[in-house]
């Protein structure tokens, strides 16, 4: 089973179009050494012909065109993703399902009964759709037990609720409910692994940590490295718990909290903002995320267990 990293920065990529903060700044000119990141998705499949996409970010074409697995192959009108999968109602999560709009037959769909409600009346892509290809919706189950795919055997997945606020656009925005928000447990049968995904975590809590520690792989929030990023860097007046992530650094950041488990478990950030020093190759807190055996995603990174 292997996970393919298609995005690797939060919301608006990085750089990001409209930010001249240090970070972007400098990747623009060649003054640090730093690499370009779409938003936030991954890939997976069990043997490399089917993918499962987690998340359709804003740059899903361009996440396809690096990606050849993922491109037309067996027949005139082709894809290798056989479905797609949300964690979540977010602008950066959802939009690129319009880009898959052409199918030729209809998007399965799979997300918690509360987000597939978002994108029915809030934002109602499910409905702009069925004037092009449709979707199917697959209400995942919330009940803790693994679940298969539909269309690709061999991969069980079991989502796993998380403590966040729904998008903006949402009516439940200020009453969140469970199912907003997500985790997601990847069983792979055959080897006995499993891997974490949460780019979006707000808060840690020993049942949490538990279930990362039976896993061979965790790939999780990367957002920011301190809790007041944007509020030092004058982008915005919201802290980065505000916003939904837990930092990096700090007495009880992600950073700390990975360092509880097991050292046999690969640690990966995802999901990282234009303005995390962490994008910066040489800088010190990449060297300190180093010191801890905790790796930066990248966009192309692949994922095998």
């Amino acid at each position: 089973m292997r996970i393919r990293v298609l995005g690797s920065s939060a919301g608006g990529g990085f750089p990001q179009w409209n930010c001249n903060c240090p970070n972007c700044d400098g990747l623009r000119r060649g003054s640090i050494s730093a690499q370009a990141r779409t938003q936030s998705s991954i890939a997976i499949t069990v043997g490399g012909t089917d993918w499962l996409l987690v998340n359709a970010s804003p740059d899903v074409l361009t996440q396809i065109r690096a990606t050849p697995e993922l491109q037309p192959a067996r027949a005139q009108r082709d894809s290798g993703i056989a479905a797609v999968l949300l964690m979540d109602a977010q602008i950066d999560h959802v939009t690129g399902l319009l880009m898959l709009r052409e199918r030729q037959s209809p998007l399965p769909l799979l997300a918690t009964p509360e987000v597939l409600g978002d994108l029915t009346e809030g934002f109602p892509i499910t409905r702009i759709l069925s004037h092009y290809c449709g979707v199917t919706p697959t209400p995942l189950r919330l009940d803790g037990e693994f679940m298969p795919v539909p269309g690709l055997p061999g991969m069980a997945i079991r989502p796993v609720l998380l403590s966040s606020k729904p998008p903006p656009y949402s009516p439940f925005r200020n009453c969140p409910r469970p199912g907003d928000n997500m985790g997601l447990l990847i069983d792979n049968p055959a080897t006995g692994q499993r891997v974490f995904y949460a780019p979006g975590l707000g808060e840690m809590t020993p049942e949490l940590l538990a279930l990362m520690a039976g896993c061979s792989v965790v790939l999780v929030d990367g957002t920011f490295w301190t809790e007041d990023e944007m509020q030092r860097l004058g982008l915005s007046k919201k802290s980065a718990a505000d916003m939904g992530h837990l930092p990096q650094s700090g007495a009880q950041g992600m950073v700390a909290q990975l360092d509880t488990l097991p050292a046999a478990i690969r640690k990966i950030l995802i999901h990282i903002n234009n303005t995390n020093p962490i994008l910066r190759e040489d800088s010190p807190e990449r060297a300190l995320l180093s010191a801890h055996g905790i790796e930066v995603a990248f966009d192309g990174m692949d994922i095998v267990f």
